[in-house]
This record gives structure tokens, C-alpha cells and sequence, in this order.
């Protein structure tokens, strides 16, 4: 087999219906999630690869999870949500090797001890996609999340990476293709995740500022995605992405990368930015 199904799915985790009852004015965000949902639970994959920028990063590397299982907590508002799930170390050790081979420079990360004592913490935008694509009760009960895992283990297995914001357009382009080399090296059901939220300066209020590039950038990334040119974004510069704070470019430059080699068709299920920040929801399929 290979990639069988991809998405773009927004971190803002409020969308997380333990967390906020109206996902901070998100509900369109989080019935796109719920749909993104539905279509890999449809595409059943055996492994989910998801691409975070909030994971632990080496600067000039794609950071690759080498450890048994991933686990974290959230915290919002008085009301909590953790997540612990298995990872997958054997396509781990594939997906790092195949891009090492195409000369991409590739690290791999773990935390703790090695066999069942490694478990990595899991980041914000890995939680949230994940808790609508494979496990919205895998949660541990009280006492120490990092430690403690569930009883079953009912959805794919998973993989994190994390790539370095300062890599160039090609080497995550290339990561991308290469993924798609190890799925059908591998023989399972892959499936990929470009976890991204866009532009931070839609509001004054924000921590970032406003900057009238908010809403011109999230204008042309939707555009981008809605016409299946993620390529055309392999200009984006690091002033651009300062300018408006955005959070999502190096996970859809691996994105591209899969797709152009799979040619795996975008469907764009929402986007919005009820606070200030942009939330676009896309699977592919």
C-alpha cells in the first residue's frame, strides 16, 4: 500500500468539545474536524504520521519520534484533556532511514528510557488532530499521564515528526516524497498529517498584533489548497511568515511533497478565524 489519505488540520485545541462547549466561536472548525474524522476512520490507515511545529525541533533537522508511545495533557480553562497513544516505532525507523537515503538530514527523538518506559510528550498539535482522527477516549485517569497508559490501544498506530523552521522548501518537499517511499516500502496503510494553524495577527487583541498580512496570507493558503497548488507556496518566504505569524508552512511544504507523488485530491471542509488566529480544515483522498 501507501499514503491513503491526508488532511491539514488546525491545532487550536478549544475545538476539543472536553475542553470548550463553543470551541471559542470555532464550531464550524470543529464539525470540519469531526468530518476529517469520519473520512480516516473511512480510509482506515494503520499508521498515522503527523507533522507538528510544537514538538521538540533541532534546528537544520526533521526531528522523527523514536520512542514507545506519546502522551500529554491539556489544560483549558479549568477543564482538562490527556491523551496517550502507541507509536510506531518500526515505520519510524523506515520513514527516517528513506529520507536519510534521499540525503535529507533526519535526527530521531525519544524521551526517558528506552522499551516501554520511552514515552515522548505529546505537544498541542498533536493531541488536537489526533483526538478527532483516532482517539477521542484513549485517556489515562488521574495520576501521572506520562507514565500510565490505557487499558487498549483502539486506532493506529502513530509517528510525530517534527520538521526545523529553517529548512528550505526542498528538503521538505523531499521529506514528503520520501514518506510516500516508505509507505509502499513499508506495505501498510499510511496516512499523513500537516498539523497548522495560519496566520496569528488577525486581531488586535492577539498576542501577536494585527497586520493586515493576516488575512491576505490565509487568503492565498486556502487558494493554494482549494485549486491543489500547494506547490505555489514554495515561495513563501521568512518574512512572509513573520509578517503573519504563520504556523504552518514547513508541515504543508511535506504535504506537497506527498502529494505530488500520490496525486491524492483536496477536499477544503472550512476555514475560519474566530479569534485571531486562522483554523483550515482539508482532507485529501
Amino acid at each position: 500500500m501507501s499514503l491513503v489519505f491526508a488532511a491539514m488540520a488546525p491545532h487550536g485545541f478549544p475545538v476539543i468539545p472536553d475542553l470548550s462547549d463553543d470551541a471559542e466561536g470555532g464550531l464550524a472548525t470543529r464539525a470540519a474536524m469531526e468530518e476529517m474524522g469520519r473520512r480516516s476512520r473511512a480510509a482506515n490507515p494503520d499508521v498515522i504520521v503527523v507533522a507538528t511545529p510544537h514538538g521538540f525541533r533541532t534546528d537544520g533537522f526533521i526531528c522523527v519520534s523514536n520512542a514507545c508511545r506519546g502522551a500529554g495533557t491539556l489544560h483549558w480553562q479549568g477543564k482538562q484533556v490527556e491523551q496517550n497513544v502507541p507509536f510506531d516505532q518500526p515505520f519510524a525507523r523506515l520513514l527516517g532511514e528513506t529520507a536519510r537515503e534521499a540525503g535529507l538530514p533526519v535526527v530521531f527523538g525519544s524521551y526517558a528510557g528506552g522499551g516501554p518506559a520511552g514515552v515522548l510528550p505529546l505537544d498541542w498539535a498533536v493531541i488536537t488532530p489526533l483526538w478527532f482522527l483516532a482517539y477521542p477516549h484513549n485517556m489515562v485517569g488521574k495520576g501521572d499521564v506520562l507514565a500510565t497508559k490505557p487499558e487498549a490501544d483502539n486506532g493506529p498506530t502513530v509517528v510525530v515528526v517534527c520538521p526545523a523552521r529553517d529548512l528550505q522548501a526542498e528538503q521538505l518537499i523531499a521529506f514528503g516524497q520520501a514518506l510516500v517511499d516508505a509507505a509502499e516500502r513499508d506495505g501498510r496503510r499510511i496516512a499523513y498529517v500537516a498539523s497548522c494553524d495560519w496566520a496569528h495577527r488577525h486581531s488586535e487583541t492577539g498576542p501577536y498584533g494585527f497586520s493586515d498580512a493576516a488575512a491576505r496570507w490565509d487568503a492565498n493558503i486556502l487558494r493554494a489548497v482549494e485549486s491543489g497548488d500547494l506547490m505555489s507556496l514554495a515561495s513563501v518566504t521568512p518574512g512572509d511568515i513573520q509578517e503573519a505569524a504563520m504556523d504552518g508552512w514547513p508541515q504543508t511544504m511535506v504535504l506537497a511533497g506527498a502529494i505530488e507523488r500520490t496525486g491524492l485530491a483536496a477536499n477544503v471542509l472550512s476555514y475560519e478565524a474566530p479569534t485571531y488566529y486562522g483554523m483550515l480544515v482539508a482532507t485529501y483522498s
